[in-house]
C-alpha cells in the first residue's frame, strides 16, 4: 500500500509540474494529448456546450460561452493545487503518516492517517504553518520544507500567468474592435472593401492588411502557447477573434483573385500568415477528428445566390470578379485552402463565421453618418452654386466618394 501511495504521489506531482511547465513556461505547443490541461479542456468544454445548447435565448447562450474561458482558467489552477495536495499527501502516507495529531487519537485508522496527511499537505502547500500537527521524522520534515517551496513557486506562477493571459487577450481585442468601423459588425469582406473605396483607400487597405499580418503572427504566437485564450469571447456579441480573422482571409482571397493593384501583393502576405495561424490553432484542438470536419464538405459559405449578392455589392468597388471566369475559379480555389479549417474551428468553439455580404441593418452607424455627410455636402454645394463660386476641393472629393456609397 505504501509503495502504491508513493507511485501515486509521484504521478500527481510530476504530472502537475510537467503540465505547468508546458502550459506556462514552454514557448511552443507540447506534443501529445495526455497533458492535464488538454484533458481538462476536453472534459469540461464538451458538457458545457451540451448545457449551453439547451438555452433558447441566444444572448444568454452566448453569455454562457463567454463565461467558460475565465472560469476554466480558475478551475485549472484549482485542479493543479488539488493534485499537488494529493500528491504530497500520498508521500506522507507512504512514510507511514509520521505526524503527531491530537485529533487523531491513539487508535489511528488508515482513513484517519490519510486525512491527517492531506491536511498537512494542504497547510504546507499554502504555507499556513499552523503547527497543530508535528512531524516525527527527518524525512517528513524535509518533504514539508520542499512542499513549502513548491507552494511559493505555485503562487508565483499563478500571479505571473494570469496577467500575461489578460494582456494577450486585451491586445488581441483592440484590433478586433477597430475592425468594427472598417468592416462592420460582424465584419465582412465586402463591407471592408466598400468602406475603402475612396480616394487613397488602396493605400489605406495595404496598411490595414499589413497590420493584420502582424496581428495574425501575434495570435499564432500567443494562442499556440496559451490555447485557453481561444475560448475567451469578445465583449460584444457580433465580434470575435475568429470572425475577424476569417473576414480578413475573405478579403485577401478577393484581392488575390482579381489580381489588380498593389494591394494584391500585401493580400498574399497577409493571407499566408492568417491561414498559418488558423490551421495551427485547428491542430491544437484536433478539429480534423471532429464531426464538423467531415460535415464541412457539405456546407458552402458562398452558394450561387450569395455569390450574386457579392457581385452586386462589389459593383461600386470596381473589382472585376463576376465578369472574369478565371477570377471566380481562383476565388473558389483560394477558399478551399482555409474555409474547411475555419468552419470546423468555428463549430468547435461555437463562434459563428462571418458572411461574405453584410446583412443590412436599420441602425448601421456607418450608413447614418454617410447619409448625414451627403445631405450636408449637398446643401453646401447648392449654396456655393447659388453664389456663383467654385465648390471647395474637399467637398468635391467627398461628394464623389459618397456617390459610390462611401
Amino acid at each position: 500500500m505504501h509503495i502504491a501511495a508513493l507511485i501515486a504521489g509521484l504521478v500527481c506531482c510530476l504530472g502537475v509540474a510537467l503540465d505547468a511547465f508546458q502550459t506556462i513556461i514552454l514557448p511552443r505547443r507540447p506534443a501529445g494529448r495526455f497533458q492535464i490541461t488538454s484533458l481538462f479542456l476536453i472534459a469540461t468544454w464538451t458538457p458545457w456546450v451540451a448545457i449551453a445548447r439547451r438555452v433558447r435565448n441566444e444572448k444568454a447562450r452566448e453569455q454562457m460561452y463567454s463565461v467558460y474561458g475565465p472560469m476554466s482558467l480558475l478551475l485549472l489552477l484549482l485542479l493543479w493545487g488539488l493534485l499537488l495536495i494529493l500528491g504530497f499527501g500520498m508521500f506522507y502516507f507512504s512514510m507511514g503518516s509520521p505526524f503527531g495529531d491530537t485529533m487523531m487519537g491513539k487508535a489511528a485508522t488508515v482513513l484517519g492517517q490519510l486525512r491527517t496527511d492531506l491536511y498537512v499537505s494542504g497547510t504546507t502547500l499554502f504555507t499556513l504553518g499552523l503547527g497543530d500537527v508535528v512531524p516525527h521524522s527527518l524525512h517528513a520534515r524535509a518533504v514539508i520544507i520542499f512542499e513549502s517551496g513548491v507552494g511559493l513557486g505555485f503562487v508565483a506562477l499563478v500571479i505571473g500567468y494570469v496577467p500575461v493571459l489578460y494582456q494577450a487577450f486585451s491586445h488581441r481585442e483592440v484590433s478586433v474592435a477597430l475592425l468594427d468601423a472598417r468592416a462592420g459588425s460582424p465584419p465582412t469582406a465586402v463591407e471592408l472593401l466598400r468602406r475603402h473605396g475612396f480616394e487613397g483607400g488602396e493605400e489605406a487597405m495595404v496598411a490595414l492588411l499589413a497590420e493584420w499580418e502582424r496581428w495574425s503572427a501575434e495570435i499564432l504566437e500567443s494562442h499556440i502557447s496559451y490555447p485557453i485564450l481561444c475560448y475567451y469571447r469578445s465583449q460584444h456579441d457580433n465580434q470575435s477573434w475568429l470572425s475577424a480573422l476569417v473576414a480578413i482571409l475573405d478579403t485577401c482571397a478577393l484581392l488575390i483573385s482579381v489580381i489588380e493593384g498593389p494591394s494584391s501583393r500585401q493580400a498574399q502576405l497577409t493571407f499566408i500568415m492568417a491561414r498559418h495561424a488558423l490551421v495551427d490553432l485547428g491542430l491544437v484542438f484536433h478539429i480534423k477528428e471532429h464531426k464538423a470536419w467531415q460535415r464541412q464538405a457539405e456546407e458552402d459559405r458562398l452558394p450561387p445566390e450569395e455569390f450574386k449578392r457579392l457581385c452586386g455589392a462589389l459593383g461600386d468597388t470596381q473589382l472585376k470578379l463576376c465578369g472574369d471566369a478565371a477570377a471566380a475559379t481562383r476565388l473558389h480555389t483560394i477558399r478551399a485552402l482555409y474555409e474547411p479549417h475555419a468552419v470546423a474551428l468555428g463549430d468547435y468553439l461555437r463562434m459563428p463565421l462571418p458572411k461574405w455580404v453584410a446583412v443590412p441593418r436599420k441602425n448601421d452607424q456607418w450608413q447614418l453618418l454617410s447619409k448625414m455627410r451627403t445631405e450636408a455636402e449637398g446643401v453646401l454645394i447648392a449654396a456655393v452654386r447659388g453664389s456663383g463660386r467654385a465648390a471647395p476641393a474637399e467637398a468635391r472629393i467627398d461628394v464623389h466618394a459618397d456617390e459610390h456609397g462611401h
